[in-house]
């Protein structure tokens, strides 16, 4: 199964609470934070609507 790495490079400070909600349901916590999800159309999907707030890496698993 494919891995991204999914890492907080902005704050979520003056986003729309849809996005906060979103950097919160995948596990961000702080600027710098990194989490490991599979690569599935949910999470490309929460991925792609904070875009402007994370950087996205592929993980060999």
């Amino acid at each position: 199964m494919k891995m991204i790495a999914i890492t907080q490079v902005r704050s979520e400070i003056g986003t729309p609470e849809k996005q906060r909600s979103v950097v919160k349901g995948l596990g961000l916590r702080k600027i710098g934070h990194k989490v490991i999800r599979q690569d599935t159309p949910e999470i490309r999907g929460m991925v792609n609507k904070i875009r402007h707030l994370v950087t996205v890496e592929e993980v060999d698993s």
